[in-house]
């Protein structure tokens, strides 16, 4: 971990809400904090497969970030939920694993609220992942439908809420906003 104050405290943020913008913001409290010299790991627990524009971006900031895609690709509820499941479980041992080992300043658990209201990973064990994180270490978790017990532990809580999407139009995804 890098050098922090005496007086710093790690903080568990969360940004969920059905808005766009939930791993976006999560990726400039990466480049915030990769200028102030933090080790960052972002793990993804959908995403998985596709080349997004955010990574070719974050490989620029390596070895200080890393980013792991342990997911799937995306899901809807009644998809078939067995290879998602594996996955997202795979990824959970993998974060509980980084985060007990105080390595990282900063860990990002990208779309894991997804993976907690599909069912593809216990609330209770993420739960006990965040109350047992290293004291200084900010952990992040993004994704739509945070539970209440996520947002009772965490300091900032950030609802993306949707107004107005292009997509609503009739307009797909664009190279550079959505990917």
């Amino acid at each position: 971990m890098t050098e922090l104050s005496k007086d710093s405290k790690g903080l568990v943020l969360v940004n969920t809400g059905n808005g766009k913008g939930k791993t976006t913001a999560a990726l400039g409290l990466t480049l915030r904090a990769w200028g102030n010299g933090f080790n960052i790991l972002i793990l993804q627990f959908i995403k998985g497969g596709w080349k997004y524009g955010e990574l070719k971006g974050l490989a620029q900031l390596a070895p200080q970030v890393v980013v792991k895609q342990c997911g799937e690709g995306f899901t809807r509820r009644g998809d078939d939920q067995e290879k998602h499941k594996l996955a997202a479980q795979e990824a959970l041992k993998e974060a509980q694993q980084e985060i007990a080992n105080g390595k990282w300043d900063m860990v990002i658990l990208d779309e894991i609220n997804y993976a907690i209201d599909f069912g593809l990973v216990e609330l209770d064990t993420v739960v006990e992942m965040i109350k047992n994180k290293p004291e200084k270490m900010h952990l992040v978790l993004t994704g739509r439908n945070a539970k209440p017990e996520i947002i009772e532990l965490a300091d900032l809580v950030t609802e993306m809420k949707e107004i107005k999407h292009p997509f609503k139009q009739g307009i797909k995804a664009q190279k550079g906003i959505e990917f």
